[in-house]
């Protein structure tokens, strides 16, 4: 994704523009898509003209100009830039959907690939924001949006000046703060702690991990266990582990309650009950 200009930006790639039309979450000026691919992007042509966005086709070459590489699949759209997201905006997304809150912290994470990686898992498996320093960290560049492959149409990220004062910020409106570190050796994994309630994942740089501070200030740590030789993740693998245990968790609290409820009303199995904080019981 390149910059056009300030408030519009060149998006290109077929699922970051199908999700910036399926989405409306930002405005859409153009879709330009390859004469010389004629067969393909019926899909793209139908989604711009439901939402009355202009489309044409032009030749390859005047796409990749536009979008600063060859790697464009054949598609490129003028966009609205995407703001970042206030901090309450992402505090309020969890109350609205009635689900118990779960977010990301990034510490200093550098790498636009990691950053887009973990924003399209993020979004995959529910993450209701995520928040990333305004220094010393990667932002929302072309190369980490066109990583997330769309999910930046959906997920809020919030840009913070300081991390230790959004922990702070989300312990008080009841999350319980987990860091992920690679040590020291004797930190429980993430399957001994009880990830179901209102939570706060922090995950930190590829090079040194949490900060000293940052990692004081969480309520617990965490180490995901390896048995190979390599002796740790990069951040997004180790961001789509976490929350796919997070995932877990939550999944079994619903299966049990089901079962509970079902034997209790003697109802039938699959039937959720909730309690107050959005939890299967």
């Amino acid at each position: 994704m390149a910059r056009e200009a300030d408030d519009r930006l060149i998006l290109h790639g077929r699922h970051p523009v199908l999700e910036a039309l399926r989405s409306g979450a930002r405005r859409v000026d153009e879709v330009l898509i390859e004469r010389e691919a004629e067969g393909r992007g019926a899909d793209l042509v139908a989604l711009a003209r439901q939402a009355g966005v202009r489309c044409s086709r032009v030749p390859r070459g005047t796409l990749t100009a536009l979008a600063g590489t060859p790697h464009h699949q054949g598609v490129v759209a003028r966009v609205a830039a995407r703001a970042y997201a206030g901090l309450e905006e992402v505090l309020v997304v969890p109350r609205a959907k009635g689900e118990a809150a779960l977010f990301l912290l990034l510490d200093q994470v550098q790498d636009p690939g990691n950053l887009g990686n973990l924003l399209r898992t993020a979004e995959a498996l529910g993450v209701h924001g995520v928040m990333v320093l305004r220094h010393q960290a990667v932002g929302l560049t072309g190369h980490a949006v066109r990583a997330a492959a769309g999910a930046l149409e959906y997920l809020p990220v919030a840009r913070v000046g300081n991390l230790v004062q959004a922990i702070e910020v989300l312990q008080k409106e009841g999350c319980w703060v987990v860091g992920a570190s690679a040590t020291p050796a004797e930190l429980p994994p993430p399957w001994r702690l009880d990830l179901r309630g209102p939570l706060a994942l922090v995950l930190g740089s590829e090079g040194r991990g949490l900060r000293p501070l940052v990692a004081r200030r969480c309520d617990a740590l965490t180490r995901i266990p390896l048995a190979g030789r390599i002796g740790s993740l990069n951040v997004a693998a180790a961001g789509a582990a976490l929350l796919y245990e997070v995932v877990r968790q939550r999944a079994g609290t619903a299966v049990r309650g089901a079962e509970a409820a079902a034997r209790s009303a003697g109802g039938a199995p699959g039937e959720k009950s909730v309690d107050s904080r959005g939890l299967g019981t």
